[in-house]
């Protein structure tokens, strides 16, 4: 198993109400890992789908002049919450974690903290 498998797979695991989970390429659009049931929630059309999400806050962001970086970028549905979180690790960059959650199960603060701290161990 990879470590980008196990860190999905941890994820799933510890983050309570998790769905779906995936480790996407902003540049290409294409997720390189993936871990949830897909007859639930297809990832691999909500990390294109996210990618341009990402993107679109990056070119804001120039266009402002706004200095730092994105920690997070949370998308709230009536039933569920998306978080999407650049990785900026080493060999991270044009990559982001992308997690779903039911709303109704998930604790939004501790999903992503440990959303965060898979984030910072993530190598890849």
């Amino acid at each position: 198993m990879t470590q980008m498998e196990t860190a999905l797979g941890e994820a799933m695991s510890t983050i309570e109400g998790a769905i779906g989970v995936a480790l996407v390429d902003y540049t290409s659009g294409m997720a390189l890992a993936t871990l949830g049931d897909p007859q639930t929630f297809d990832l691999n059309v909500a990390a294109a789908g996210n990618t341009d999400v990402v993107r679109a806050k990056l070119r804001t962001m120039e266009m402002l002049e706004l200095q730092g970086s994105i920690e997070d970028i949370l998308i709230t549905l009536t039933s569920q919450y998306h978080i999407i979180r650049p990785v900026t690790g080493k060999n991270g960059n044009g990559l982001f974690l992308y997690l779903v959650l039911d709303r109704k199960r998930a604790n939004l603060a501790l999903a992503r903290h440990r959303l965060a701290r898979l984030e910072a161990d993530l190598e890849v």
